[in-house]
């Protein structure tokens, strides 16, 4: 039914009641008002009675069922004010609980709101305004100041000042300007883009994003599931108790009103529209989470394991050092490029960078290649096999170096730097120094998530020993693990679950298995893969850590909204059984109170859109503060 159809039924189910009154009052029409009543039950009452017996042919028996008898009854024993106040209430109350629940969605409605109905393109040469959804992929489109960007592409011309609240939920506007990448969702504030369209209409990623919020609002926590499954069983419950207060009393009044006052509508409500109310808020803040039972559980996490590379760190490496045994270094470099060029890891993107800063020609792939996970890769270059990598790599390829070698590769790892293994199929020919940058807020980040509740932090890192204990040094991270292969990640993960609720946040191809076996995965979408963010269940499209510890204080929030609703609701429906038990509660006032209590639910609910919490801030600390007492390392060798 329409919003528009229920407000015309209360407005003449109002009007007759309101008439009906005048009457009985004023003129002493008893017989007139009390028809005018019933036309009033009537007419606020077929509807609940059809949606009745549209959920008992599905074998549903629901509060709609309860007030239909009740009604019904009240007409038979002529209490036509009680059944038309209490058909008039329930239809009032809801109107008001969907006016009210709108509210809920309103981040999502606000997110869709962004999505520009038409978009100029250049089509056969002149400019043209489309659909939005008719852009196609490779058309060049035109974004002007106050516009929204429709696609998914990269800036051919122009330079603006762009608004990217709606993917990342920053504020703070960036720029942007040629070879620069853009996202659909995105307000040019100031300045004039010309932008080749790479991904439109539903690959979009503000369209993902508006298809993840839909469906995460749809998923059931494990509360809310109990709840509708308590439901399914007490309103038959409630049948029996009627029947029972009738036989003992034969108070047929008395066992309608029992059956009006115990309709559990704000219990059922209670824990659907705090998830709501709280998937929307994280939208609006950047973080996405992929239903209730995930938002729901972040609230329990314990342990916040975290990966390096891009998480920890701002995941753009760069090569700070070559050293090379044989050859000279442009060749070596060249040579490492070649192998590295179809990777996805962060490491063998600086290389390439780098070879690539340095080339006059572009870099040509290798003719073989193939990822090692954890290790590095194996590639044929010009016919020749190439291995590059770690340690573990070259103990697997049966590859020796010197003690030279050893040591320069320990005063490097001293230094907080990440090494790589140039070899051939019999010797290294060279090591590469790559180096990464912490990001600003990590430093506040173990700090930030013990006061959301977080019990330990630990660091889970394919890198060496030494990097690793560098870093966990720096940020005060209470426990790592170095050198580890992505199924060790899982092996330690699930160590932690034995005790632990435990989240893992990472970016990588490599750590979407741990991000699959983690109580709750957690992925950086902003620099993150594909293949860790569609595993993950809840996204940091921001690319912030400093989301993290809100996302985790918006689920504690959420939690006890949740918890606050269920106990209101239960107390209600229990102090109105003992007051129709005592005779202090009638069938009309005990749906009055009835109705409150859902709106108090759901208004209730309505505060977490307003929930703001508390975001780290960038921090500058004293560098090499030393290893807090405690704090544990762990090889994976």
């Amino acid at each position: 039914m329409s919003r528009r159809q229920k407000e015309r039924i209360i407005l003449t189910a109002g009007l007759l009641i309101a008439i009906s009154f005048l009457l009985k009052i004023g003129a002493g029409l008893g017989l007139v008002s009390d028809l005018l009543m019933i036309a009033a039950a009537l007419t606020a009452g077929y509807p609940i009675m059809k949606n009745a017996i549209q959920a008992i042919r599905y074998r549903i028996v629901g509060i709609e069922a309860l007030v239909t008898i009740a009604v019904t009854g009240a007409i038979l024993i002529q209490e036509y004010w009680e059944a038309a106040a209490v058909t008039f209430l329930f239809m009032l109350g809801s109107y008001l609980e969907a006016r009210a629940i709108e509210r809920t969605r309103s981040s999502l409605k606000s997110l869709m709101a962004l999505v520009p109905a038409t978009s100029s393109i250049i089509r056969d040469g002149i400019e043209v305004k489309v659909p939005s959804d008719e852009v196609r992929e490779g058309e060049l489109v035109l974004v002007r100041p106050g516009e929204s960007i429709p696609v998914d592409g990269t800036v051919l011309k122009g330079k603006a000042i762009i608004n990217q609240a709606a993917i990342t939920g920053e504020s703070v506007p960036v720029s942007r300007d040629k070879d620069a990448k853009v996202f659909s969702g995105t307000v040019i504030e100031h300045g004039y883009l010309e932008i080749m369209a790479e991904k439109v209409g539903g690959d979009t990623t503000f369209a993902r994003i508006l298809h993840m919020v839909e469906e995460a609002q749809e998923a059931k926590a494990p509360t809310q599931k109990f709840i509708e499954k308590f439901a399914r069983f007490y309103t038959p419950a409630i049948f029996g108790l009627a029947i029972i207060v009738y036989l003992v009393t034969r108070d047929v009044e008395l066992t309608l009103t029992l059956l009006v006052i115990a309709c559990p509508g704000a219990m059922v409500i209670s824990a659907p529209v705090s998830i709501v109310a709280g998937i929307g808020n994280g939208a609006r803040n950047g973080i996405l989470f992929k239903g209730g039972d995930t938002l729901e559980k972040a609230g329990k996490v314990q342990v916040a394991a975290f990966d390096k590379t891009g998480t920890l760190t701002i995941g753009k490496p760069q090569v700070t050092r070559i050293h090379v045994l044989d050859g000279n270094e442009e060749k070596l470099l060249q040579l490492a490029a070649r192998a590295e060029y179809l990777s996805e890891h962060h490491l063998a993107r600086a290389i390439v960078a780098e070879a690539s800063s340095r080339a006059a020609a572009a870099i040509v792939p290798a003719e073989q290649f193939q990822a090692l996970p954890g290790k590095g890769v194996e590639a044929t270059v010009e016919g020749r096999k190439l291995v590059i990598g770690n340690r573990r790599l070259m103990a697997d390829y049966s590859i020796l170096y010197d003690q030279e070698v050893t040591r320069y590769v320990s005063i490097e790892e001293d230094r907080a730097q990440t090494v790589v293994f140039v070899a051939d199929e019999q010797r290294v020919l060279g090591l590469i120094s790559i180096a990464d940058v912490l990001r600003d807020e990590a430093y506040e980040l173990v700090h930030a998530l013990k006061k959301s509740g977080v019990q330990q932090v630990v660091m889970l890192t394919g890198d060496n020993e030494r990097t690793a204990a560098a870093v966990a040094r720096e940020l005060g991270i209470d426990q790592y693990y170095a050198e580890l292969l992505p199924e060790d990640k899982v092996r330690i993960l699930r160590d932690l679950q034995n005790q632990y609720t435990v989240a893992m946040i990472g970016d990588g191809v490599n750590d979407a298995p741990a991000l699959a076996v983690a109580d709750v995965g957690i992925a950086m979408g902003g620099s993150g893969t594909d293949a860790a963010i569609e595993t993950a269940d809840v996204v940091l499209m921001s690319d912030r850590l400093s989301n993290l510890p809100y996302a985790l204080g918006l689920s504690h929030a959420t939690m006890k909204n949740m918890r606050q609703n269920i106990t209101f609701a239960v107390v209600v429906v229990l102090i109105l059984l003992i007051g129709v038990l005592t005779g202090s509660v009638f069938m009309a006032s005990g749906m009055l109170v009835h109705e409150l209590s859902v709106l108090a639910v759901i208004m209730n609910a309505v505060w977490l859109t307003r929930y703001r919490g508390r975001k780290t801030k960038p921090t500058i600390f004293t560098r090499n503060r030393g290893i807090p007492n405690g704090m544990q390392s762990s090889s994976g060798q």
